[in-house]
């Protein structure tokens, strides 16, 4: 049983980009009303820019108070000011080991694919110098969100891959449930008790752990 590809996500996985996501929403809150704080944004990891929207004005009870443009409005400038702190971005935010294992995974010609939510992911991996590790990236536009599977099917199968010969890789649980929906065998970032519920094959608590040998062995691959 060959490993056919490796699918990542972005944000907690390749680097952490959810301090500015938490700045970008805030400060859109802010201007409607409603308090978020660094707790309520763990629960934006892995969604879409329009389901965040939606659960924080849940979370503020103003769900009814807002059209779809003025949603739309909102979004955008959400994702401007976020964009906007990206130029903070370099090569040292990269996560340890992830250039080592896409290096690796390259060696052996095995496909590394981006499967994440963000639109600005051709932005982020070129501001980590990362852009030319990676044989797809999917777009995210029109695609179910996690935990739907689709993201990750449809990365796999852009590289010709069998999804049960895929190993994904994710640190917020809707992801891991995207994956094992995918029939991939899914590798967690992070908390280890909330991802393993989620169905994570195997938890580790940083990327520090991460490189090919033993991705192939905790899978069974070779």
């Amino acid at each position: 049983m060959k490993l056919q590809a490796v699918l990542f996500d972005l944000d907690g996985v390749i680097t952490d980009t959810a301090e500015y996501h938490f700045l970008a929403w805030k400060q859109m809150s802010d201007q409607i009303g409603i308090e978020i704080d660094r707790e309520f944004n763990e629960k934006l990891k892995g969604i879409s820019r329009m389901e965040s929207l939606e659960r924080i004005l849940v979370h503020g009870k103003k769900v009814d108070e807002f059209t779809s443009e003025q949603r739309e409005q909102l979004a955008k400038a959400k994702n401007d000011h976020y964009v906007s702190l990206l130029i903070h971005l370099t090569p040292e935010h990269t996560y340890p080991g992830i250039t080592e294992l896409l290096e690796q995974l390259r060696e052996h010609h095995i496909p590394a694919i981006l499967a994440s939510a963000s639109k600005n992911a051709p932005q982020i991996l070129a501001s980590l110098g990362l852009a030319d590790k990676f044989q797809y990236i999917v777009s995210p536009d029109g695609i179910p969100g996690k935990p739907a599977p689709d993201i990750f099917l449809k990365g796999a199968e852009a590289v010709g891959a069998d999804p049960l010969y895929c190993i994904g890789i994710e640190d917020a649980q809707a992801g891991i449930e995207a994956i094992k929906a995918a029939g991939m065998y899914a590798v967690g970032i992070g908390e280890h008790d909330l991802l393993q519920s989620a169905g994570a094959d195997i938890v580790y608590n940083s990327t520090t752990h991460l490189n090919l040998s033993s991705l192939l062995q905790m899978a069974g691959m070779k």
